[in-house]
């Protein structure tokens, strides 16, 4: 098989997948269907990525069961090929603030624990600085950092949308001096971006897809993004926080409610600052649907992040559409 070949076949392919960093197109070959995954040029990138995606997949395979299999990985043109999972993706029918099926929050558990099982030295080389395991403190202030720089590059071209939403001109001033309080957690590889439209079920099982943000870093944050991203009913919730607190570690899972609190208000921060601008871009060439729905979610994200700012949840979709399409005119 012409790994280039299927590159191309790929790039001409009408039938992609993309998320904000990939494209992904699935291709029959004779060895089987796989997927090949192509970085989105000029990508904003706006989350912490510390190793490239293939070093991940190809150290995490002794301890995690259900993951992506690496076939191929190509320098020039960039891409990978993957091994195609068969399924169907958890949000097509069970999607945000929704119940997921049983067995999900187990299985989402069961990753964590395997990863908390990887030791340091057969994860990827860390980049220099970084926080030494068990630096949450670090680790927390590491996150915020980017968080602030994005607001920062952004804070002039989107000034009057900042200001209709009600994002402060220091918008991290709320978390800035909680960081100190974080309880110290060993440090494993986490897979950071654990989302319903990143695991596909099948035939009663979870598998978890897309690792180009996997960190090492404070097992916490995992959990209280993973939290934030799904949006669970408050029963299933609960559900995965007691199968977190029993199946990991102890060191793991050690500390308050308060420091998962943290980590979440960190994320609804960013969330209002990262996805204003990215709504703002998608915006621009969606249609009369994907138009409504993005505002809506948008909408959501910001009154969260109004909350924590002592502001009132009242932005309506009506007038965050009204501001971005300000934007849009110019």
């Amino acid at each position: 098989m012409s790994w280039t070949g299927l590159y191309e076949r790929a790039m001409r392919s009408q039938d992609a997948a993309a998320g904000y960093y990939n494209r992904n197109v699935g291709l029959p070959t004779p060895d089987g269907k796989v997927n090949v995954r192509i970085p989105l040029p000029a990508a904003d990138v706006m989350d912490v990525r510390i190793w490239p995606e293939e070093e991940v997949l190809s150290r995490i395979p002794p301890y995690v069961d259900r993951a992506p299999e690496l076939r191929h990985v190509s320098a020039d043109p960039r891409f990978q090929v993957h091994h195609f999972i068969e399924g169907r993706v958890l949000d097509g029918f069970s999607p945000r603030g929704s119940s997921v099926p049983a067995h999900v929050p187990a299985d989402v558990v069961t990753l964590l624990a395997q990863l908390t099982r990887i030791p340091q030295e057969k994860a990827p080389p860390l980049p220099r600085p970084w926080p030494v395991s068990g630096d949450s403190p670090g680790f927390g202030r590491l996150l915020a950092d980017l968080t602030r720089r994005i607001h920062a590059q952004y804070a002039a071209e989107y000034r009057d949308v900042f200001a209709a939403f009600g994002i402060p001109a220091q918008p991290l001033a709320v978390v800035d001096p909680l960081w100190d309080g974080l309880t110290s957690r060993p440090f494993a590889v986490l897979h950071a971006d654990l989302h319903r439209k990143n695991m596909i079920v099948h035939e009663g099982a979870t598998w978890f897809l897309d690792w180009e943000l996997a960190l090492w870093g404070d097992p916490a944050y995992e959990i209280a993004i993973h939290f934030h991203k799904m949006d669970y009913p408050d029963d299933q919730r609960a559900e995965v926080l007691r199968l977190w607190r029993a199946r990991l570690p102890a060191a793991a899972t050690a500390g308050p409610d308060s420091d998962l609190g943290l980590y979440l208000t960190h994320e609804r921060i960013k969330s209002a600052i990262v996805d204003t601008v990215r709504y703002s871009k998608q915006l621009a060439t969606a249609g009369p649907a994907e138009r409504e729905v993005l505002i809506t979610r948008l909408a959501r994200k910001v009154n969260a992040a109004r909350l924590i700012w002592g502001s009132p949840p009242d932005m309506t979709p009506e007038r965050v559409g009204a501001a971005l399409t300000r934007r849009l005119k110019g």
